[in-house]
């Protein structure tokens, strides 16, 4: 689910667009049309500009997919990959107008999106679900990219695995054995973890918690 790197000659060619613009009122396109613009702040904020960008950045992008995803209190993993796929297609609509306007208006809509502070739920179980999950949506979002971010990627995926293991019998206890019930708790953790902040300082903060 690599979700910026299609942005570097885009925005070499539509720098400083004429067309205002809006978001749009279809959920998956006002996420997907977010995710492209934090990706083109991101992207115009380097030297390089087909540079790798910031792990942080990565993570602001495709947390748009994830809050669109998560809107019902459960993840629904078609909605990320509709989020997706909308932003290749709106990309060049958005690059080609006035998309810094947008940058406020999108932490209008996705305040989680903008938040400063990370807190983690207090509960360990929560937090450990949280935390297990969003590792794992990270991973599967910056497929192929571990080159770049290898040694912070591989500290989320050590941590995932330990929390796989500490947070089993707890599981079980909330949602029984069933694998179906399991499943649809792990969603709602992905759901709230999406909710807390920026997923990379929120994994920063789940690492600091789960040493």
């Amino acid at each position: 689910m690599r979700l910026a790197a299609f942005m570097a000659c885009a925005l070499l060619l539509a720098a400083c667009g004429a067309k205002p613009l809006e978001l749009p009122t279809d959920p998956v396109d006002r996420a997907a049309s977010c995710g492209v613009v934090a990706a083109a702040a991101a992207r115009t904020a380097l030297t390089d500009v087909k540079a790798p960008l910031p792990l942080a950045a990565q993570g602001k992008i495709f947390h748009y997919a994830l809050l669109a995803a998560s809107e019902g209190g459960e993840f629904e993993a078609e909605t990320a990959n509709r989020v997706n796929k909308r932003m290749r297609a709106l990309e060049a609509g958005i690059t080609g107008g006035k998309w810094r306007d947008l940058i406020p208006v999108c932490d209008s809509a996705f305040p989680a999106a903008a938040k400063s502070e990370i807190v983690l739920p207090s509960g360990r179980l929560d937090a450990q679900l949280a935390c297990e999950e969003l590792a794992d949506f990270t991973d599967v979002a910056l497929e192929g990219e571990d080159l770049h971010y290898a040694n912070k990627l591989a500290g989320y995926r050590r941590m995932r695995t330990e929390l796989n293991d500490a947070l089993a019998a707890g599981l079980r206890a909330r949602a029984g054995s069933g694998s179906e019930a399991q499943s649809r708790e792990r969603h709602r953790a992905l759901a709230a973890a999406a909710a807390l902040g920026s997923p990379i300082p929120v994994l920063d903060k789940c690492v600091e918690r789960f040493k």
